[in-house]
Formats: structure tokens, sequence, C-alpha cells
């Protein structure tokens, strides 16, 4: 979970959780994003507007040094509709769950039995995230996870692409035809 174009910049919504104070039985935070936090993921993800972010987490640790995050996230958003650029609200309400290991650690590895080959099930569980220090940022985990459902071609409903026509088979076009120069040539 880090920023890739910047490691030193903190991500625009932030909330570390203390692993030494997860036990085995969960635990329960509930995170919500104020108006600079949400501001700062509009920018990210190059929305118009996020108008909510709030998630309802549940840590808990997961073999010997992990941390299992699992909840809800819940978001707001006014994008620009891809045909009009019109804004359109739309609504995130998503469940995730992910496992956190400390930086190094086996339980982040795949096991191949042939070393040029690694075999993931897209259907299966996320391999672990990693971590460094003693801390995992809750914030920016759910930032991520509503960013993944975020509609990439938001459209007001209603609205179609009826006005543009890429071309017809019936139609002619102005243009020459670049093979017609290639017509007349005849291999010998």
């Amino acid at each position: 979970m880090t920023n890739d174009d910047n490691p030193a910049a903190k991500p625009p919504f932030s909330y570390p959780v203390k692993v030494g104070n997860i036990s085995a039985n969960p635990v329960t935070v509930k995170v919500a994003a104020d108006d600079r936090e949400r501001k700062g993921l509009a920018e990210v993800w190059q929305v118009l507007e996020v108008k909510s972010l709030k998630a309802e987490v549940y840590l808990s640790r997961w073999k010997k040094d992990g941390v299992r995050v699992k909840g809800q996230v819940e978001a707001e958003l006014v994008q620009a509709c891809v045909v009009t650029l019109e804004p359109v609200e739309s609504r995130i309400d998503e469940q995730f769950d992910q496992i956190f290991v400390p930086e190094g650690s086996k339980l982040a590895r795949v096991i191949a039995k042939d070393a040029a080959e690694m075999v993931l099930d897209p259907d299966g569980p996320d391999l672990p995230e990693e971590f460094a220090g003693d801390a995992i940022d809750i914030g920016e985990a759910v930032a991520e996870f509503a960013a993944l459902a975020i509609d990439p071609y938001p459209r007001k409903s209603g609205v179609e692409f009826d006005d543009h026509i890429e071309s017809s088979a019936d139609s002619k076009n102005d243009r020459p035809n670049p093979f017609a120069a290639l017509k007349d040539w005849k291999k010998d």
C-alpha cells in the first residue's frame, strides 16, 4: 500500500492502526473522510466530487504476524458523463477482505513448484499485502477498494451515443483507397 508516484507523499485519506494493538478477537474501526480528505480523493480519482466516504472495518490477527482487514466501504461520487460531460451521481457499496503481512514475511511469497511459472487463481483470494513498520494504513486500504469500484464510464440515464456514427458500409468515402495504386501491378 504505497504511493508509487512519490513514496514520501501522504495519501489523501489516511488512518494508521498499530498492528500491536490488534488481537485475535476482531476489533471494529469506523472511518469517514472529512472535507479536505474528500477533495484530495477527488483529485486522485479524477472525479468531480467525493460527497462522502465511510467504512466499517473489522481487524483481527491472521496466522502469527498477519492482520486480516475485512469490511464494507460506502461512498457517494459525482463524475462527468462520458457522453454529455454533465455531472452524474454514483454510489459505491462494496465489501472487501484483505490480508496484510510484515515486509519480508514468508506468508507473502507464492510457493511454486517451478520457479519460472507462477499460477494465480483469478477467483481465489488475493495475495497478502505487505506493510512496513508497525502500522497498517486502513484509510489508504479503504480508499483503494473504493477506487476499484468506481464506474470508469459513467453515463447519465437515458443518454446514448446516437449522434455519433463512425462510418457505414454503404457510404462512400472521399478518401482514395490506398491499395488502388497496386491494382495494376502484376507479378511476372
